[in-house]
């Protein structure tokens, strides 16, 4: 490793493996090279899933602010990945492919699909490389005859399975003695298994019936185990050897450090193949973690179905360090929708102030880029800017630089709309702050925020014969009818605001409980 992330504050990130952190470095003096575990596509994504690419992609956006480019892969699990994080059960694109009477293959397209919208609705930047699973077949059964020539395999009737024991310091990242791990607590019950820990490369096929997706291997027909799939794809598209990788905190205690083990088997080296390991915490409702077992979880979808703009979402995950869980209800998100908006107002009215020019394309376009770095658009915002300004932005770098502390960024966006700075000032500022928090504030209307919820009882025409009902009913000094009329609106999610332009907007649906 030879250079550091020079622009401005020394970057410091924390790294899982060993608990710390730590000034980051990385192994290209111009490339930050990031895989990212991608979603298993047998259902929809939901927003706690979501949470670990928005932080993802805050990291990246640093990355890019502070002048690195970032190559950025993000796989697509479309076989192998289990009913339970502990590498047992059946394998969840097969049982949703039973449970849906749906070909298998389609469900993968249409769940990848989904994802892949969820993330163009968050403003995530789209990866340098997608990559899918059973595009890497042939890969996988490679790395696997590697790993078993390596001597750290052996082979059971239901396929072939790693040895945990033949690599030093198995379990390190998830701080789990080897030795202390109960059988059953981590992997299934398999007859002729070594180890407790023990887990699965290739996965025989069951005599009594083929699956849909499987493959012919020295091993018999199968498929690859999920956690071989990540160790491929990384190493093919990053090296043995990259910068960061990330994921939920639910897979720091098993899969990555399976992974681990397998880059360390298959290089023959200690190194665990990324240099930073980071992991985002849960995101939590009232009623406990956000989990597809339970039946019921929340979408990005359904928020947008109960009125809630996706990028209340994600300001709502900025607004907790992304190691911290989150807590989320509806009446939080409906807060975080409000600041929204007031934000976005703020900005189209400074915006009527100013000019057009160039410089204000810059954050929109930057949003659905590939996400090349962020240097040379950052250097035109900033051009020129007097002392309060880059005293705000030298600020934000120190927050953004240690470890992405977005809660303690915040703020900052209203001090600048409260400074004394002339407006082409105060939005070059907030142009540069939004490169990295992606929330569109300059491609984004106050109108494009507010969306009819579902259950809305009237429709957009309905409302506004209602509203010039009552404005004749206020006319005529009728004021009972008018207050009539304005419940019937607010029983039906409609909130009024007199004097204002618009005079009315939906407001989203809550719970009884959280109005």
């Amino acid at each position: 490793m030879t250079a550091h992330v020079t622009e401005g504050a020394p970057l410091r990130l924390f790294n899982s493996l060993n608990r710390k952190t730590e000034g980051f470095t990385p192994m290209d003096p111009v490339q930050t090279r990031i895989y990212s575990c991608g979603p298993t596509v047998y259902n929809y994504a939901h927003i706690g899933n979501l949470r670990a690419y928005v932080f993802t992609d805050t990291l990246r956006r640093t990355l890019n602010w502070k002048g690195q480019a970032v190559k950025h892969v993000i796989n697509i699990t479309d076989v192998g990945h289990l009913t339970s994080d502990q590498d047992e059960g059946e394998d969840k694109m097969e049982l949703a492919s039973k449970a849906m009477e749906r070909d298998i293959w389609q469900i993968a397209d249409h769940f990848t699909q989904a994802f892949k919208n969820d993330l163009a609705r968050l403003n995530v930047l789209s990866p340098t490389l997608w990559s899918t699973a059973t595009d890497h077949i042939h890969d996988m059964i490679a790395f696997a005859q590697a790993l078993e020539k390596a001597g750290v395999t052996y082979e059971l009737e239901t396929g072939l399975y790693f040895d945990t024991t033949k690599v030093s310091g198995y379990g390190a990242l998830a701080l789990t003695p080897k030795e202390g791990q109960a059988e059953g607590a981590r992997v299934e019950r398999v007859e002729g298994k070594r180890n407790p820990s023990d887990f699965a490369i290739w996965r025989r096929s069951p005599s009594t019936g083929k699956r849909q997706m499987e493959w012919l291997s020295p091993w018999g027909p199968g498929a690859p185990g999920w956690h071989l799939e990540c160790s491929v794809m990384s190493m093919k598209y990053l090296g043995s050897r990259f910068d960061i990788h990330t994921g939920g905190i639910d897979h720091r205690e098993i899969h990555h450090c399976n992974e681990i083990a397998q880059n360390q088997a298959f290089t023959g080296q200690t190194h665990p193949g990324a240099h930073w390991w980071m992991h985002n915490n849960f995101l939590i409702d009232r009623s406990g973690k956000m989990s597809k077992s339970k039946g019921e979880f929340a979408t990005l979808t359904s928020l947008v179905a109960k009125g809630f703009h996706p990028l209340a979402l994600r300001l709502m995950c900025l607004s907790t360090h992304y190691r911290s869980e989150l807590e989320f209800s509806d009446e939080i998100l409906a807060g975080q929708l409000v600041r929204l908006k007031r934000l976005v107002g703020a900005v189209s009215a400074l915006r009527q102030r100013v000019e057009p020019a160039p410089w204000m394309r810059i954050p929109a376009e930057i949003g659905f880029s590939s996400g090349a770095a962020f240097a040379f658009p950052r250097a035109i915002l900033e051009q020129g800017l007097p002392g309060a300004a880059k005293k705000i932005l030298s600020e934000f770098d120190r927050e953004l630089a240690d470890d992405l502390m977005t809660p303690r960024i915040l703020p900052l966006l209203d001090e600048t709309l409260h400074g004394k700075m002339t407006p082409e000032e105060t939005l070059r500022v907030l142009a540069s702050m939004d490169l990295v928090l992606g929330l569109n504030l300059f491609a984004t209307r106050r109108s494009d925020l507010v969306l009819r919820p579902e259950t809305a009882p009237l429709s957009a025409a309905e409302v506004e014969v209602l509203m010039a009902q009552r404005m004749q009913a206020r006319s005529a000094r009728d004021f009972t009818a008018a207050d009539r009329i304005r419940d019937q609106l607010n029983a039906a999610g409609v909130d009024i605001m007199d004097g204002q332009i618009p005079p009315w907007e939906w407001r989203p649906t809550l719970p009884v409980s959280q109005k």
